[in-house]
This record gives structure tokens, C-alpha cells and sequence, in this order.
């Protein structure tokens, strides 16, 4: 369509000029993806003590402590992730992990793992204990706390976003 404003008073053409630029907005938006809810979440520390006790046993180290700070800047993560739907050290807000720990309250040297599937904590763990970086951070002996929780995708109940936060 093409319109002609060539006839039109100045006030007329910016009115026209206006509408024009509302309606493109209005296409663009109307693009955009449409956003499905995160499932449910949970915190689930105490669940994996046993799992992560027996991996830093095994290694000779001590136990790590589950922790609500760490277990609250785990969740937060997860919930990212999941609303997301992709697995991301840093947040679509611009935050690294280093800015997250301090918003959360998390001093000193903390780590981070990640994952995203359709498995339990025992397959979880397993595969992080084939990942050289993800073992390492489980078995640093720096770190003696812990948090470790999830989010269901909003879509697919059986697929979770994980994240375990370390810290001293």
C-alpha cells in the first residue's frame, strides 16, 4: 500500500507518520514468542547429602553442609534457566555468577554446576562426575556448603533445569 502525503497539511503527516510507526511496533510485537509459565521448583539439598557425601568420602574429603543461601541462589538459577529454556552461567539480566553470588548474600569462593534433562539425582551426579570441571567443583576442598535445586520446564514436567552452588 502506499500512501501519499504530499497533499496532506504538516499536522496531517505527522499524525499519519505516528500511526505508521505505532503499527509497525504493534507487527513486531505481535512476533514475539509467546512465553510459557515454569513449572514448580524446589529446593532439594537435603536429598542429595547422601550422594554428595559419599562422592567427597570416597575422594577423602568432608562432607559438604547443605545451606539455604547457597540453596536459594541455586534455585534462582534454575529458575532462570527454565524460564529461559537453555542452560546459561549468566543471566539474560547481564549477570555473571560472581554478581548473582554477591545479590545473594554469597561471600568468598563459591562454584557453580549446571545441567538440564530428564533424570533423577543419582544420574545427575554421575554425569557430573564424568565432567572434569564439574568433579572438580564437587571435590574442591576449599568448599564446605552447598545448594542444590531445580525447576520443571513449563512444557515438558519430566525435563529439569539443575543447578548446584558450592561455597566455603
Amino acid at each position: 500500500m502506499s500512501i501519499s502525503t504530499t497533499a496532506l497539511p504538516d499536522l496531517n503527516r505527522r499524525t499519519l507518520f505516528k500511526a505508521a510507526g505505532l503499527a509497525a511496533l504493534a507487527g513486531i510485537a505481535a512476533c514475539s514468542t509467546v512465553s510459557v509459565p515454569t513449572g514448580e521448583g524446589a529446593g532439594v539439598s537435603s536429598s542429595a547429602t547422601s550422594t554428595l557425601s559419599t562422592i567427597r568420602t570416597s575422594a577423602g574429603l568432608p562432607t559438604l553442609v547443605p545451606d539455604a543461601q547457597l540453596e536459594q541462589a541455586a534455585l534462582q538459577q534454575a529458575g532462570y534457566m527454565a524460564s529461559r529454556e537453555r542452560m546459561s552461567h549468566t543471566t539474560g539480566w547481564g549477570k555473571d555468577f560472581a554478581s548473582r553470588m554477591k545479590d545473594n548474600g554469597v561471600r568468598g569462593a563459591a562454584a557453580e554446576n549446571i545441567a538440564e534433562g530428564r533424570f533423577d539425582l543419582q544420574k545427575l551426579f554421575d554425569i557430573w562426575m564424568h565432567s572434569d570441571g564439574h568433579r572438580r567443583n564437587m571435590l574442591d576442598p576449599d568448599f564446605s556448603r552447598f545448594g542444590l535445586a531445580y525447576v520443571r520446564d513449563g512444557r515438558d514436567p519430566a525435563l529439569r533445569y539443575w543447578a548446584l552452588v558450592l561455597g566455603r
